[in-house]
């Protein structure tokens, strides 16, 4: 599932193409909002909140998508068009006024909602740090409001904190020295917060860094968990190890640590 970086850069790539272009034709094909049409709509902005993609309109509708574990975003040229075999799982089609259009492909959530409207499809998620109006003491509060609850799954809450996906709430325990499992509670969580605020910053802002946490660029050698079961720590050498996802369980997704580095 994308992060709340990977949507961020998305939106800005999807801006930098798009924004201000006038929808000649296109339409929504999954949803709520399903055949509801797009032409004669001009694109006012693309933004983002966590893992979620506003596209706004000067028609006063906002496009709301989540890409879940297989949606995207393509853009095809004038004249060009998808292989027959992607036809089928498009989502939103938006011919764009110079022939170019952009195509939403297995979108698994689609809302076209007014634009003032917008806190109905977004308003339950929490500060993200990659936001204008982000809320450093709001985060710590909602990551507070339960100390049982562990702090890998308080950190997958997008009600608390916007934006972080499995990578980030792993990689943000390692470098917190913290045990996965450990009661948020018994943890410093404005250091928390500041941590897994500055990754997704850092991942965004810092040419060649995306979604690097150990400043190595190197394959193999970008996370110090994640993906490294079995493998040396890069930090202390002890075998990274790993717990299965149970399906099902948000609470209980793949998670990664480092005994030494995050002892129980």
């Amino acid at each position: 599932m994308p992060e709340g970086d990977s949507v961020y850069r998305l939106a800005a790539r999807l801006r930098a193409a798009a924004l201000g272009a006038e929808v000649a034709s296109g339409e929504v094909r999954s949803g709520p909002a399903a055949g509801a049409s797009l032409g004669g709509a001009r694109i006012d902005d693309y933004d983002t909140h966590g893992k979620h993609l506003l596209t706004r309109f000067d028609t006063g509708w906002t496009l709301h998508t989540h890409l879940l574990m297989q949606g995207s975003w393509t853009i095809t040229a004038n004249g060009r068009t998808l292989p027959r075999s992607r036809q089928e799982l498009v989502r939103i089609r938006m011919r764009l006024q110079d022939g170019r259009t952009v195509w939403g492909i297995e979108m698994p959530v689609v809302d076209l909602v007014r634009t003032p409207d917008e806190r109905t499809v977004v308003g339950h998620l929490g500060p993200d740090p990659l936001r204008g109006d982000w809320d450093e003491r709001a985060a710590v509060a909602r990551l507070s409001a339960d100390g049982s609850r562990p702090v890998v799954a308080a950190l997958l809450d997008q009600r608390l904190l916007a934006g972080l996906g499995n990578l980030w709430a792993n990689e943000v325990c390692f470098l917190r020295g913290l045990w996965p499992w450990r009661p948020i509670g018994d943890v410093d969580v404005p250091g928390l917060v500041m941590t897994a605020a500055r990754g997704l910053r850092s991942s965004v802002t810092v040419s060649g860094m995306f979604q690097t946490t150990t400043g190595n660029t190197r394959r193999g050698e970008r996370h110090w968990v994640v993906g490294r079961a079995g493998r040396p720590c890069l930090r202390c050498g002890t075998p990274i190890r790993a717990k299965a996802e149970v399906a099902g369980d948000p609470e209980q997704r793949r998670t990664w640590w480092c005994p030494h580095c995050q002892p129980q």
